[in-house]
């Protein structure tokens, strides 16, 4: 059950049998069906929660009822490491999808960081990937056209879902429907439904349900201008 995290975290850090097995012990599980708060913007945060299985995000309600997903969280990724320093939550967590989650006391969080030094080192790295993928979410709703900005977050779950190990070479189960695209890129339901159909029409892409496929990965990440080196998969050798 641990080892989208296992294979997340090894393309941080050299990590040992023992180390894996640290992971491995963790805490505990439990499942939340779909749409569901894990916790909600204001709360106090007191456990760290990984996910296992199914997507996730971090989000913010506007005043006027508005939602923006700031984050896509999939199996291996934890919803804020360090959130039990803080006195209240930003932001929100739900999941979208069904979901199984580990459920980290700090008291884990500060011993995994500060007596198993190839898993802290993981951790940061971890830590680092999240701050760069929002920073090319940034990019991509300032400079990107819609098209582009949807096949570009197309191959990056392609990427990060690869690494978990809960995806082929060329597609996966994307549970995601167009209003929560349209809450990732910030425009509207029917903007989405537009931009899908002309990554579709291009045959850029095969959407068929909750299934994505794409025909040729190296002819779709040309046409966003994709470039992984922000998901860092490459260990760094000193």
């Amino acid at each position: 059950m641990f080892s989208p995290l296992i294979r997340k975290l090894g393309r941080g850090a050299d990590l040992t049998q023992a180390d894996h097995d640290r992971l491995t012990s963790l805490a505990r599980t439990r499942c939340v069906g779909a749409r569901q708060d894990i916790i909600e913007q204001g709360d106090r945060p007191e456990d760290v929660h990984l996910v296992l299985s199914g997507f996730a995000c971090r989000y913010k309600i506007m005043r006027n009822g508005k939602r923006q997903i700031m984050a896509l969280l999939v199996p291996g990724d934890f919803c804020d490491l360090h959130v039990a320093i803080l006195g209240h939550m930003d932001h929100g967590i739900a999941t979208v999808s069904p979901c199984t989650l580990a459920e980290l006391p700090p008291t884990t969080v500060l011993d995994l960081t500060e007596n198993h030094p190839r898993i802290a080192r993981a951790l940061w790295w971890a830590t680092l990937v999240d701050e760069a993928i929002l920073r090319e979410w940034l990019v991509s709703m300032g400079q990107r056209e819609a098209d582009q900005q949807l096949a570009h977050l197309f191959c990056e779950l392609l990427m990060r879902l690869r690494v978990a190990g809960v995806a082929d070479a060329d597609g996966y189960d994307l549970p995601l429907a167009q209003h929560d695209l349209g809450e990732v890129l910030g425009i509207t339901p029917v903007h989405v439904n537009r931009t899908v159909q002309a990554l579709r029409a291009a045959e850029l892409i095969v959407l068929r349900g909750r299934r994505l496929d794409i025909p040729d990965v190296e002819r779709l990440k040309a046409f966003c201008d994709f470039d992984p080196d922000y998901l860092h998969l490459v260990q760094r050798i000193a």
